[in-house]
This record gives C-alpha cells, structure tokens and sequence, in this order.
C-alpha cells in the first residue's frame, strides 16, 4: 500500500488540512500505516500535482492560512482502482518470531524483557481499541456502509493485539 492511497481513504472521510490529517492518522489509519508528518505533506502535494487531490486555502485567525485538502474525481478513481487491485497474501514475517527461535543462541532474559515491553505496548493498543468501540460503536449490529468499514477494520486490530499478547505470553510462560 502506498501512502497515498491512505491519504485518499482519510480524505474521503472529510476532507481535511495537512496538520488535521496528520493528527487524524495518529489515532486512526496510523495503526494500520504510519508516516510522519513530513511524508504526508510530501505525498499531498505529489497527489496535488497528479490531480488527486485539490487545495483551498481557508483564513485563521492568529496563524498562517491553512491548505483544506479534497479527493477529486480522479483521485476517487484511483481509489476505487486501487481497492479492486488483489492484495499480497500476508505472510507471517516478523522479527520478534526470528528472535524468539534463536533465544537458545544468545541472551534469553534479554529477549524476554523485550517480549514483556511488547505485551505492555500491544496491551495498550488493545485498551484504546476496545475504547474506541464502547465509544464510537456501542451498536455494531446497527453499522452500515463506512461507519461498518471502520468497525471491521477496527476490530480487526482488537482480533491482531489480542493474537500477540496472547502468543507473547504463551511464549514467556513457557521460557519462564
């Protein structure tokens, strides 16, 4: 997945200035792709040169005037192309997995330490994802079309921080 096309998603959502897309990345598509503020500033203006996106400027008081980013047709179209396009099959490529199976090859306690930080972070991603659902879907029954999308997505991220606290755990048990 390109940045772009996660740009595209937010600001199908509601279009959206530089700074307002950065926060909202933070504490939404940011946990499925992340970009610092820089690179998504860098790709707004590239999908404003290919025709992506539009910007307009809109007054402050007591700041600069800010760049309100909006899809264009053809940046709808190239969504929409993208999202028909087939994903690669995800693997299960990960470095803590490589680590875990080389634990009898170095420093165990170290790695485990390690493992326990990981639980620690997955476990507070859990909690705001779970926070998120009370908060923004308490009916998930009653979801359709976008506000379905995101629930999904979102509990997909429960389904994956769930998955490694449990396997990070199951694994420190078992080394204990």
């Amino acid at each position: 997945m390109a940045l772009e096309h996660a740009l595209l998603v937010a600001l199908s959502e509601r279009p959206a200035a530089g700074l307002e897309l950065t926060r909202r990345f933070d504490r939404s598509i940011g946990f499925f792709w992340s970009a610092t503020h820089q690179q998504i500033y860098k790709v707004l203006r590239r999908m404003e040169t290919d025709g992506w996106v539009t910007a307009k400027t809109v007054p402050q008081t007591g700041g600069p005037d800010k760049r309100e980013y909006t899809v264009t047709p053809a940046g709808t179209r190239a969504l929409a192309d993208w999202i028909s396009t087939t994903t690669p099959r995800a693997g299960f490529r990960s470095e803590i997995a490589v680590k875990m199976r080389a634990a009898s090859y170095g420093d165990r306690e170290a790695l485990n330490a390690n493992l326990r930080e990981l639980v620690a972070d997955h476990q507070v991603r859990l909690t705001h994802y779970e926070g998120m659902v009370a908060r923004d879907y308490p009916e998930p029954t009653r979801l359709t079309g976008q506000d379905l999308d995101t629930y999904l997505v979102l509990r997909g991220g429960i389904l994956q921080e769930t998955f490694w606290i449990a396997w990070l755990n199951e694994y420190l048990e078992a080394t204990a």
